[in-house]
């Protein structure tokens, strides 16, 4: 017996962030020169700031391998700073840097007219409805 109901559901639900992330990609985030996953790091140490690797991976949605590689380019372009943790030399802090912050409180007003875009086929009460959907099968998944 096949699910053809959770089949349609997931894959329109991987299609639909497939799709997002490139329009994003294409019309936000390429005249920063900037990746999905480099947009969310910024963002996410802009919101709750200096965070430790593995907890920015996470929050980023990266793994650690590749978010290596993406501090490795906001470093090199001046957005972002590693350094030691004071209190565990083990641990590496990572924080935004001036310009970092620049980019991110230019670049999120940008991203949000295109989050707007996006969604603009749905009423209010949609958006409402799809979002406590979505987080109720993120939940569903991270308790497993």
């Amino acid at each position: 017996h096949l699910d053809f109901a959770a089949m349609a559901a997931v894959s329109n639900i991987y299609r639909a962030a497939n799709v997002i992330r490139h329009h994003m990609e294409q019309k936000v985030l390429a005249d920063e020169d900037l990746s999905w996953a480099a947009f969310t790091v910024l963002f996410v140490l802009w919101i709750w700031g200096d965070q430790q690797t593995r907890h920015l991976a996470d929050e980023a949605g990266v793994t650690k391998g590749t978010l290596t590689g993406v501090l490795k380019t906001l470093e090199k372009r001046g957005l972002t700073r590693r350094r030691g943790h004071d209190a565990d030399g083990r641990l590496v802090l990572v924080s935004l840097e001036p310009k970092g912050l620049s980019v991110i409180e230019r670049l999120f007003p940008a991203f949000n007219m295109g989050e707007a875009l996006v969604s603009a086929s749905l009423t209010e009460r949609e958006k409402s409805q799809l979002a406590s959907l979505l987080r109720k099968i993120i939940r569903s998944v991270e308790q497993d």
